[in-house]
């Protein structure tokens, strides 16, 4: 029953196996064949296999004659090619290419798709690199398809300029249909062919439809974590204006969840953002990048960001005014957000955050606290902890350095002093210079008065004797009980270790976590302790997935100068400990050289991964030696292990280690030929 009816499979053999695909799938309507092995090598192609390739594709069609929603890797438009007349009635697409664009004319890769598959409604590019010049001409010489286009995913990670103006404007012409538009694209005036107002209102104007944009520069996709300026505004404004932003709103009447991160100054944004509310009944998911002026919180009136009462996810990124009362301006007009991420903005602290968790408590689900000056870990924590009880998924800086001045005993806080009667709260040093009359409306006041009484089932009163009460009327629980997903940043040569010891040491869902080391090794000397800290997360008994991502970690491949590490002393830095965790699923990104290109497995991290005995997935998102792969075959429970080189540009001709097509072939042998108990 489960074979016939199944609608969606990923397929992660071997592109030499395809002629033992079983046939019972027939039900099978989304299909990904992104991960057949060797990993990025070209499918159907007489290297990937000893058969006719033709006779292979026809093998894939008969065992899945319905598929409409298909994901490749298609290293040439060849694949496309066979693809494309595979399934002429695909419906949604996904290209995946992470290694260099073939030298072809302009469209090729595009154009046997759109010839061959009409019915074409949902294209996805964001992990495909090609050249922005090559989409606009096929879109036009593919109308009737253009037209029925309805999702376009051009979020490409590897772009460095991104979509251009004019580009834009062709793209959004020639498909008027469009529902979900994804872009990268450049908003830095220094450049030619930058996005600025006449760009965004012809997206406006031409794709009325819309109920997703996602316009992101790719200055922001490359550097995820950038920390913002000193003073958190850039030398540079964009050449978006509040009169611009207006009339793009008020043209967008369906729009569900918009992302705008320009990385350049977008001033005075209040009164934009407040027509925003207006025009967007529907908008539920918003997200800015170096807006400033969100939220004055001046007066009792709400104002600014907080008139999108609709909200369900909010993201604000590098905004230089935000303050405290803004967040609690926030709270109180936003009042359905399940998800909050706060991102580079200097001047909040943990007394704003931590009113704001207070007030959203009985739908915050979600929180993202990453490079806020006043927010390290400790704090990030303490302005969460009345609402830890809640909080199913989190992400925070590991910064470990004492809370500053900004610092304050949350039990101190009473929500009463937000909500009733106008008391007026006194705004001094960063938070700004004034007074702000807070004039609650009286659904939060009786929503603190049924807290008191302990009616509201989401909120109970607790005396203050009780050791989980604050005297406030508020009872939080002292564990993290509903968190299953976490997420960390370290900067480079920082521990882990700290982390149960500042709040986090009472997680007993919490089945996942992602942690990401970023920073230049080179210049380091050896750390003064033997090991990163993966030991500390043993505490958390039901931890079953990790991600480890140290790809934007940058060292030595070969020779490191003296009193310095080379990468694979600091792989044993990081992957120490990792034995004495239950994980059966791990993505680990090595660090990399970038001079010579090369993120490898070196042999301290095989034998140490070779020791995680219950690892049952294993993706390592590089490359690695033959024989230091093989370390891993003597792993009892390892089923399903691969080499990604999804980052760019991947190597054309893996020279820098050994394992090539046959190499993964022979470890894949090795690895299947050990018995299975289940």
């Amino acid at each position: 029953m489960e074979r016939a009816t199944r609608t969606s499979l990923t397929l992660r053999g071997n592109a030499r196996d395809l002629h033992r695909i079983p046939i019972c799938f027939t039900a099978v309507a989304q299909l990904d064949l992104s991960h057949l092995s060797p990993w990025g090598h070209a499918l159907l192609s007489p290297s990937a296999a000893n058969t006719d390739p033709l006779l292979l594709a026809q093998r894939l069609r008969d065992a899945f004659p319905f598929v409409t929603s298909l994901t490749v890797y298609s290293r040439s438009p060849s694949i496309v090619q066979i693809v494309s007349h595979l399934w002429p009635g695909l419906r949604r697409v996904k290209l995946v290419r992470w290694h260099q664009r073939p030298q072809s004319t302009l469209g090729a890769d595009f154009d046997p798709l759109f010839s061959a598959c009409q019915s074409l409604s949902e294209l996805d590019l964001s992990e495909f690199y090609y050249w922005t010049e090559d989409l606009p001409p096929v879109l036009e010489s593919y109308p009737n398809v253009a037209r029925s286009l309805t999702k376009l995913n051009l979020l490409t990670t590897s772009f460095t300029e991104g979509f251009k103006a004019n580009e834009i404007k062709s793209i959004t012409a020639a498909c008027p249909k469009l529902q979900h538009l994804l872009v990268a694209c450049m908003f830095d005036p220094r450049y030619i062919g930058f996005v600025g107002e006449e760009a965004l209102l012809s997206i406006s104007t031409n794709c009325p439809e819309l109920r997703v944009i996602h316009l992101i520069d790719t200055t922001s996709l490359a550097n995820a974590h950038g920390e913002p300026d000193d003073d958190g505004f850039t030398a540079e404004d964009a050449r978006v204006g509040r009169a611009a932003l207006i009339d793009f709103f008020s043209g967008l009447p369906l729009l569900e969840e918009l992302v705008l991160d320009v990385c350049k100054n977008v001033r005075d944004s209040g009164l934009a953002l407040e027509v925003l509310g207006s025009k967007c009944p529907r908008l539920r998911a918003l997200k800015l990048g170096q807006f400033h002026g969100i939220c004055s919180a001046i007066g009792s009136k709400l104002n600014g960001i907080a008139l999108c009462a609709g909200l369900e996810s909010l993201a604000i990124k590098n905004s230089a005014d935000l303050t405290d009362m803004g967040l609690i301006e926030i709270a109180k007009g936003c009042c359905k957000l399940a998800k909050f991420e706060v991102h580079g903005c200097k001047r909040i602290t943990v007394k704003g955050l931590g009113t704001m968790a207070c007030l959203l408590r009985k739908t915050l689900v979600d929180v993202s606290i990453s490079c806020c000056k006043n927010l390290n870990a400790a704090a990030s924590l303490r302005a969460l902890e009345r609402i830890r009880d809640r909080i199913q998924r989190l992400h925070i800086d590991c910064v470990w350095e004492p809370e500053d001045a900004h610092g304050f005993d949350l039990d101190q806080v009473n929500v009463d002093d937000y909500v009733g009667d106008g008391i007026a709260v006194n705004r001094n040093g960063d938070d700004g210079g004034d007074y702000m009359d807070l004039n609650w409306a009286a659904e939060c006041e009786n929503r603190s008065k049924k807290c008191k009484l302990g009616m509201d089932g989401e909120c109970s009163y607790m005396p203050p004797s009780n050791g989980n009460g604050n005297g406030n009327g508020f009872w939080y629980g002292e564990s993290w009980e509903r968190l299953h997903y976490l997420s960390l940043w370290v900067g480079v040569g920082e521990l882990l270790t700290p982390l149960p010891s500042v709040g986090l040491d009472d997680c007993p869902n919490l089945e996942e976590i992602q942690i990401r080391v970023e920073g230049d090794c080179r210049g380091r000397h050896r750390p003064t302790q033997r090991e990163f800290g993966l030991s500390c997360l043993a505490g958390y008994p039901c931890l079953s997935k990790m991600k480890l991502d140290c790809g934007d970690t940058v060292g030595y491949a070969l020779t490191a100068p003296p009193g310095q590490m080379d990468l694979s002393l600091w792989e044993r830095f990081f992957l120490t400990g990792i034995e004495s965790l239950c994980l059966t699923e791990l993505d680990y990104w090595p660090p990399q050289d970038r001079d010579v290109n090369q993120r490898s497995l070196w042999l301290p991290a095989a034998g140490l991964l070779s020791e995680c005995v219950t690892l049952r997935k294993l993706f390592i998102h590089g490359t690695a030696h033959e024989h230091f792969m093989m370390f891993l075959v003597r792993n009892p429970s390892l089923r399903d292990v691969q080499l990604r080189e999804d980052y760019y540009p991947a190597p054309e001709n893996e020279m820098s280690t050994e394992m090539r097509v046959d190499s993964c072939c022979r470890f894949e042998d090795a690895l299947n030929r050990r018995p299975f108990l289940d």
